[in-house]
C-alpha cells in the first residue's frame, strides 16, 4: 500500500510547519496490523520522503522522524504490510490520539525532532 498518496502531499503541504504547535493536526494514521506500532503522521517532507509524527505502541511513545520508504519496506506475516487507516479522519493530536498526553511541551516536541533531523 502507498502510504503518502497525491492528496495526503496536497494536505501536508497546506499545513505546512507544525513543530511550534501544541496540539498539532494529524493529517494520517499508519499502523501494523500483526503489532501494536501506530504512527500518527503530523508533517511530510515530499524531498526527502520522510514524515514527521507521533508514534505509539513501541519501546515508549514519542514524537519522531520517520522514513517513509523505509514503513513501506517492512513485511509483516502473512504478506502483510504497515497500512494507512483508510477511514481516518483528520484532526488534533489530542483527539484523535488514545492516551496522549497533552502536557507534553513543544520545546520537548522541539528538541527531539532537532536531535532526530541532526542524525
Amino acid at each position: 500500500m502507498k502510504l503518502i498518496t497525491e492528496e495526503l502531499k496536497e494536505q501536508f503541504k497546506q499545513w505546512g510547519d507544525q513543530s511550534q504547535i501544541k496540539d498539532p493536526m494529524i493529517l494520517a494514521k499508519f499502523f501494523d496490523p500483526c503489532g501494536s506500532a501506530t504512527w500518527w503522521i503530523s508533517q511530510y517532507d515530499p524531498q526527502t520522503n520522510i514524515a514527521y509524527g507521533y508514534v505509539t505502541g513501541l519501546v515508549c511513545d514519542e514524537w519522531g522522524s520517520v522514513s517513509i520508504e523505509e514503513l513501506e519496506a517492512i513485511k509483516r506475516p502473512f504478506g502483510l504490510r504497515i497500512e494507512r487507516d483508510l477511514y481516518f479522519t483528520p484532526g488534533s493530536i489530542s483527539k484523535v490520539c488514545p492516551g496522549y498526553h497533552k502536557e507534553q511541551s513543544t520545546e520537548d516536541r522541539t528538541i527531539e525532532r532537532d536531535t532526530d533531523l541532526q542524525q
